[in-house]
């Protein structure tokens, strides 16, 4: 199988933040929020850059989407930047009503997402922002995997009209995507090919899931990778193809179990191909304060959680 290697090691944010300042310079009509985050969301160099085009609202979430969705109806597209804590719980009847609803051409920023954020805890360890995001109708949901990846999203998402929800996080990880990569908005991305099970990771699990793709190799154990960036609207092709082949199903993820890709893979396959299926995700619970590695492990995030979840499924796919 095709083995893939990282050229660095990076925080998804500063994708974010690296994409940012480049549709600055390219187009007049970006403009960035920030609730009091800036350094944190990497969003410091479009503000220095463009100050008349930047915002910091403060501690203000709420406030801050109303202003982008009035910005947005000005035809100016916002980026509106904070925590995924603050960008979807916290705002949700904002987002619900004066984005989504509305169909606003609104960019939620939405860092340090997950059990990543590490020593801040449960109350910042969002977990369920991709199920309220998937719910609302208009709203297109992305998560990216690494650096490069992160960038490429935060440029097409200025060019596609409509609410985006673009979820990234805050540790540094393996940056193994092309520079240069074009970033379609929808369309799941094949890494390795296999014929017993079909992986489907989002977001920092897909370099774990590349791994224990390896791993399972050596055991003879043909695992199929996909690369579910777009998680809304989900890729439904990508996904019947690959189970066509494999007949069994690993969805791996950075979030609850309860809504988010296991749930959206699921609907696929319930509605047009049922498999037997294995979840790597958080279950019914909330985090806790830790190292982002030892909070990965704790709540089996990892490459050795993927295989089991594997090992597991192919008993089922066997009966």
């Amino acid at each position: 199988m095709k083995k893939f290697e990282y050229t660095d090691i990076k925080d998804t944010r500063s994708g974010f933040g690296e994409g940012l300042y480049e549709l600055g310079q390219k187009n007049e009509n970006v403009v960035a929020l920030c609730a009091d985050l800036t350094g944190s969301l990497k969003m410091t160099k479009f503000a220095s850059e463009f100050p008349d085009r930047f915002i910091e609202v403060g501690i203000a979430e709420a406030n801050m989407i109303g202003i982008a969705a009035g910005l947005a109806t000005a035809g100016k597209i916002p980026f509106a930047g904070t925590f995924a804590v603050f960008g979807s719980g916290r705002v949700y009847d904002q987002i619900r009503l004066s984005v989504a609803y509305s169909n606003k051409n609104v960019k939620i920023a939405a860092s340090h997402a997950g059990v990543t954020v590490g020593e801040d805890g449960a109350s910042h360890q969002m977990l369920e922002d991709i199920a309220l995001m998937r719910s609302l109708p208009n709203m297109t949901v992305i998560n990216p995997c690494d650096f490069n990846q992160t960038k490429a999203a935060t440029l097409a998402v200025a060019e596609y009209y409509g609410p985006v929800y673009l979820r990234f996080g805050r540790p540094k990880v393996p940056n193994f995507t092309p520079a240069d990569q074009k970033f379609e908005i929808g369309k799941a991305i094949l890494l390795t090919e296999g014929t017993d099970v079909s992986i489907f990771a989002t977001g920092h699990l897909v370099w774990k899931a590349l791994k224990a793709a390896e791993k399972l190799a050596e055991e003879g154990i043909s695992a199929e990778v996909i690369n579910i960036h777009t998680i809304k609207p989900i890729d439904v092709e990508a996904i019947l193809d690959s189970v066509n082949k494999t007949h069994a199903v690993v969805t791996a993820e950075e979030h609850s179990i309860h809504g988010g890709l296991g749930d959206a893979v699921a609907q696929v396959l319930a509605h047009r191909m049922p498999a037997p299926m294995q979840y790597v995700a958080v279950k019914d619970v909330f985090g806790e304060s830790g190292k982002a590695d030892q909070l990965m492990k704790k709540y089996g995030l990892e490459t050795e959680n993927i295989i089991e979840a594997v090992h597991n499924v192919l008993k089922f796919k066997h009966r």
